[in-house]
């Protein structure tokens, strides 16, 4: 035991230690009931850790650490997600490359030099294989990187068992997993009209996509029908006039009843577009009749599956207006003005559009400003398009009602946080796709033979063996052929894409769990007991597993979820990478301890937003301080002797007291209620520190032996073996450290504390009056200004009958604490009330 105790530099010594001994390493116990099993999140690798991740994290470390404590064998695995776009972006900027894929693999490529100022040279073209081994390179780093944070935060992972989602066998997880999909009908490629982010020219999900205010204006034209008509149409996309293929208006709108069966021809590019009609149709929202154009919105989209309409596709996936004129576009003044808007992006189209629109006079009025939201993919920077392509999908519309019963036996904590699923469940308006058109991901095990003027067989797909997994179709051959048959007629191309992000990580059980590899492991801890995440990505991550179980096991993936929620900057916004507003936690854990931040974490209930407070932390500091403190004072007490029992009245009380408070810390971690649990555990060690230790020292101190003494020893350290444990999950540094002192085992692996039954009965009402009973002492010298040693000639108690026996049951220890001469014992009906005569000074 140290002569001063330091918290700093413990958790370098402990980490190491722990290491060294695998405590935390998973023991196959041979029956599932024995297990507790994690899905533990595995953070983006796209930089650095923030201190969100820090929150969250240490939640579902303290739910390990205690189900550890409770004597379950915990699969805590830690996996790395380093594949997809954040990836990417963050290589792309890292070291100034570009991914393009007609390039050759250059075997002798070297890594280039980190870019250390935009622009500073040339952007480099590299092949799709070199760009992916940058990716490679990169993202190791960054995991030695995120693996030291966790490790000096304390995170009881079992670090034999990291994955990462684009390593070898989360490739042959996710790419049999697609195979078998594939062959039951669950997985299906279609060419379709898709959500397109332009930036970075991939196909998103609908689960990707989020609204922003965007600025625009309402443009009101005039298209021309019969007898030199004028049908006036609102729009704020006027660039996408040469794609419109119908005007549409309510069935019940009186105003275009008589135009419905009947053609007008569009302003400047004069094609003749049907009027129809579909109950979709907004009758108040501007002139009542509306553009249909492939494509402006998701509206869009559904006007032209359900009327059946062609498509005249103009914006291309680069987000600029196509070279060529779409098909319909005929008029040569028509076809004269597309060629005006060739190549031109999304913003100069519109511009160029009202110019002529003007010009023609079909633009009525000037256009009105306004603000509107706009689909965004939640990781770009410019609106989404909508593009016809050919994609992978996995079906998620015709189980709808299995996963809402699923939400159902799902235990969720918090329980609302359901809500959030079942919503985004109802409101599916189409399959999942899962298909993106970018370079760091799982390939899809897909090759297509080529006809004989080379053109893909879409329908014949040629597939892999599930041994020879995985596959990457862009350099390695089907069976049956040769490399030299590559691109050419009659011979086979590879898919381009790769899987979504979502899609690998959707499979972490299976991935952790090593399906179909160990097959007694996968016995053992699947389905899991706990997804902990956050609830903003209910509708991604939580969804799309709870998906992929059904559709392999027929299962929920795990038994409960547990939901963390975000950290808000001092103006309660978000903090995240995108907003710029994140705090790294390494000079936090320096600056506060681990145990410190811990602290702070573990303020934040499940599902509730919290300030980034390092108030909190300076709490968490001093209070890990205090346990190292007030461990060494109890065992600088002589042991007890061998046969000691726990007799006084106030030892009784504190142990009672302890006791319900190991209940109530039990049962509010069992239902992952940790800060409850924290905040029970605290206010109780603060009596034991301020209260309790004070009131009993000089009994324990007292060199005679008598069994009052032997009480107050061996309570002391009954206390603190409990508080130890129940401190262990929140704060594992200075608990293991105090713990070292006095045992030869780990505290986390030591059993969890169960109530001990030595305690009186009245336990709780008897500290509680000591406690006022020295607070009473202690104030009155206070305001008097004398030190807290100085003498009392008097303590005059007014109570009722129980209440003056309580307090005559702890004179002695109360009189020697508070240094008092005399007890007076006045019986009162009034309430109980203190009198406090301080000695002459």
């Amino acid at each position: 035991m140290p002569e001063r105790p330091q918290l700093d530099g413990l958790d370098a010594r402990w980490a190491d230690r722990w290491e060294e001994s695998g405590i935390y390493r998973f023991q196959a116990p041979g029956t599932r009931a024995e297990v507790f099993s994690i899905d533990t999140p595995p953070p983006t690798v796209s930089g650095s850790l923030h201190v969100g991740h820090v929150f969250s994290y240490t939640h579902t470390d303290i739910v390990a650490r205690f189900q550890r404590m409770r004597g379950k064998h915990v699969f805590y695995p830690m996996g790395w997600d380093d594949n997809g776009l954040p990836t990417e972006r963050r290589v792309q900027n890292f070291f100034g490359v570009r991914c393009d894929p007609s390039l050759p693999y250059d075997p002798e490529f070297a890594v280039p030099e980190p870019v250390m100022k935009k622009g500073e040279r040339p952007v480099l073209d590299v092949s799709r294989r070199n760009f992916v081994e940058l990716c490679e390179h990169l993202t190791a780093q960054d995991e030695k990187a995120f693996e030291e944070l966790w490790r000096r935060l304390g995170l009881s992972v079992d670090w034999s068992r990291t994955y990462t989602t684009i390593g070898r066998h989360a490739q042959r997880v996710s790419q049999r997993a697609f195979l078998r999909l594939l062959a039951s009908g669950g997985a299906y490629q279609a060419e379709a009209p898709t959500l397109w982010d332009v930036g970075f020219r991939t196909a998103v999900a609908q689960a990707e996509l989020e609204d922003r205010e965007l600025a625009g204006a309402w443009h009101r034209i005039a298209f021309h029908g019969p007898d030199d008509q004028r049908v006036l149409v609102e729009t704020t996309r006027p660039e996408l006039l040469p794609a419109c293929v119908a005007l549409i208006a309510h069935p019940d709108d009186e105003r275009y009843q008589p135009l419905f069966g009947t053609t007008v021809a569009s302003p400047v590019f004069g094609v003749n577009v049907p009027v129809l009609a579909h109950p979709a149709a907004e009758p108040e929202r501007g002139t009542g009749i509306a553009m249909c154009c492939t494509f402006g919105d998701l509206k869009d989209v559904q006007w032209w599956r359900e009327l059946r309409l062609p498509a005249r596709t103009v914006i291309g996936r680069d987000g600029r207006v196509l070279p060529d004129p779409p098909a319909g576009l005929d008029d040569p003044k028509g076809r004269k003005a597309h060629a005006e808007l060739a190549g031109a992006t999304v913003h100069t189209a519109r511009e160029r559009v009202v110019t002529m629109l003007r010009e023609s006079g079909d633009l009525d009025g000037e256009p009105r400003k306004t603000v509107r939201p706009v689909k965004f993919y939640e990781k770009g920077d410019k609106p989404l398009e909508i593009v016809s392509s050919r994609q992978w999908f996995i079906r998620s519309l015709p189980h709808q009602d299995v996963l809402l019963r699923r939400g159902k036996e799902l235990q969720w904590h918090p329980a609302y946080m359901k809500g959030r699923y079942d919503d985004w469940v109802r409101g599916l308006n189409s399959d999942w796709l899962v298909s993106r058109q970018r370079f760091f991901g799982v390939p899809f095990p897909v090759w297509y033979p080529l006809d004989d003027v080379g053109q893909p067989r879409y329908d014949a797909p040629i597939l892999p063996g599930e041994d020879t997994l995985p596959v990457d179709p862009s350099s390695d051959t089907p069976p049956g052929y040769t490399e030299s048959r590559r691109g050419a007629p009659g011979g086979f191309i590879g898919d381009p894409d790769v899987m979504d992000t979502w899609a690998t990580s959707s499979l972490t059980p299976q991935i952790a769990c090593c399906w179909e590899t160990d097959t007694e492991l996968y016995a053992q801890v699947y389905p899991m007991d706990l997804r902990p995440q956050g609830h903003d990505i209910i509708r991604t991550w939580l969804f799309s597993t709870v998906l992929r179980a059904e559709l392999d096991a027929h299962t929920l993936p795990w038994r409960h979820a547990a939901l963390s929620g975000w950290i808000l900057d001092p103006d309660r916004k978000k903090m995240s990478k995108s907003k710029g507003n994140v705090v790294t936690p390494m000079g936090l854990l320096e600056q506060f301890s681990p145990d410190g931040v811990r602290y702070w974490a573990a303020s934040g209930r499940p599902g509730t937003d919290t300030a980034f407070d390092q108030g909190q932390m300076k709490v968490g500091r001093r209070l890990a301080t205090k346990l190292l403190n007030a461990g060494k004072f109890v065992l600088s007490f002589p042991e007890p002797d061998a046969g000691a029992t726990v007799t006084e009245p106030l030892d009784r009380a504190m142990l009672a007291a302890l006791d319900n408070v190991v209940r109530h810390a039990t049962d509010a971690l069992a239902d992952f209620e940790y800060t409850t649990a924290l905040e029970r555990v605290e206010r109780f060690f603060w009596f034991f520190c301020d209260d309790y230790l004070e009131l009993v020292k000089r009994r324990a101190y007292d060199e005679d032996g008598s069994a009052a003494t032997q009480s107050a020893r061996l309570a002391l350290r009954q206390a603190l073996s409990t508080l130890l444990r129940l401190f262990a999950p929140f704060m594992p540094y200075c608990t293991e450290e105090a713990w070292s002192w006095w045992h030869t085992d780990s505290v986390h692996t030591s059993d969890w504390p169960r109530p001990s039954g030595e305690g009186a009965a009245d336990g709780e009402a008897l500290i509680s009056l000591a406690g006022k009973a020295i607070g009473a002492v202690r104030k009155a010298k206070s305001d008097a200004k004398r030190p807290m040693r100085s003498p009392v000639a008097e303590l005059r108690v007014h109570g009722s009958a129980d209440e003056l026996d309580a307090v005559s049951a702890i004179a002695t220890d109360l009189m020697a604490a508070g240094n008092i001469g005399g007890l007076d014992l006045t019986p009162a009906e009034d309430g109980m009330r203190f009198e406090v005569v301080l000695a002459q000074a």
